[in-house]
């Protein structure tokens, strides 16, 4: 599984990494290492919990190697996996190819082009409409206001799309795998959000063409931002967006 090669591409980059701060927000996961680097992850909820207590290990986090908490990405707990996730991303240097740019402008749409989106990004919905002949949003959720299909629908129409767009937030509730099959047609397939691992070398043979996601600049802002319950609209210059081409 892409999980699997991601934690152990993992390990191997944070062996002396050392945990100084974890937290857990409503919209976003924050992990800061005692070097100053801080990662990212979006704060998935799937499940109301039954206790006041969302993580059993919570108190003891700070301190412990990045190793022991990267391999919580494995977990079939969202909560559990973005600390794994937001951690991975600690660790990750972000490539000096690594561009400040819209996604949008590294990403070809062809008029004849039919584009899945796994997830919704309003910012890119209009542009991509009208470059695309066809453009379909799958969401767990269908709201029909928006033209958002349920994510059932994805089995029928990404094979079709040349171009796909995922949200990072697949690698947090373990679908990513089974959607990346799904596109085996697409000529473009592109992973975004601030929860995005810069790993060209791991998702390249999996068909995917351009990563999005962001660099902490500032962890001390980034941390009281997330604590407060804020998310990617407040990071603003405490991260920067940053899209890479892996191919």
């Amino acid at each position: 599984m892409l999980i699997e090669e991601i934690v152990d591409h993992g390990l191997g980059l944070a062996p002396q990494s050392v945990v100084a701060d974890v937290r857990i927000g409503l919209g976003y996961t924050a992990v800061c290492l005692e070097d100053g680097r801080c990662g990212l992850a979006f704060t998935l909820h799937e499940k109301e919990y039954e206790s006041c207590c969302v993580i059993p290990e919570a108190g003891s986090l700070a301190g412990r190697k990045g190793s022991e908490l990267i391999p919580w990405m494995n977990s079939q707990d969202v909560t559990a996996c973005a600390v794994g996730l937001a951690t991975l991303n600690a660790v990750i240097a972000a490539p000096a190819a690594a561009v400040e740019s819209d996604i949008l402008d590294l990403l070809p749409v062809d008029p004849e082009d039919s584009v899945g989106m796994i997830g919704y990004f309003g910012p890119l919905v209009s542009p991509i409409k009208k470059r695309a002949h066809a453009f379909h949003v799958f969401e767990r959720k269908a709201d029909p206001e928006y033209d958002i299909l349920p994510e059932s629908a994805a089995a029928s129409i990404l094979p079709d799309c040349r171009v796909v767009v995922v949200t990072a937030t697949t690698l947090l509730n373990h679908t990513i795998d089974g959607i990346l099959e799904l596109c085996r047609s697409a000529r473009e397939i592109a992973i975004l959000g601030p929860s995005t691992p810069f790993l060209p070398e791991i998702f390249r043979p999996h068909g995917v063409t351009i990563l999005s996601g962001i660099q902490v600049v500032d962890p001390a802002q980034v941390l009281r931002t997330v604590s407060e319950g804020g998310g990617a609209r407040q990071f603003g210059k405490a991260v920067r967006k940053l899209t890479l081409r892996c191919c």
